[in-house]
């Protein structure tokens, strides 16, 4: 068994965000490349934003702090703490609105 606060998770990884030049963090808290299901969270500093992207698999973005969009394409999602955005099946990117961070979730078929 392995716990996990995501709550002092969260408050270090927006720290490093804000001080990082790239104005992201991220850590894997549950699995792996070698693993079905992965988890990281990950944080953004406002205006900064994940390359947009395709994954294979499910794909959920689960919001614990600060505000985030989703973009595919032409359509877009805003999101706070406590939402669970499901990934569209087509590229989409995710930016941080406000200073943000998420739970991003990857399950994968073997």
């Amino acid at each position: 068994m392995t716990k996990v606060t995501l709550t002092a998770l969260v408050r270090d990884l927006v720290e490093r965000a804000r001080q990082a030049d790239s104005g992201r963090s991220a850590t894997t808290v549950h699995g792996g490349h070698d693993r079905s299901l992965r988890q990281t969270v990950m944080a953004l500093r406002q205006g900064e934003h994940i390359h947009e992207s395709e994954h294979p698999g499910e794909v959920t973005v689960h919001v614990l702090h600060g505000r985030v969009r989703l973009v595919a394409g032409g359509d877009s999602w805003d999101a706070l703490p406590g939402d669970l955005l499901v990934m569209p099946d087509r590229r989409h990117r995710v930016e941080a609105v406000r200073d943000c961070a998420f739970l991003f979730s990857t399950a994968r078929c073997r």
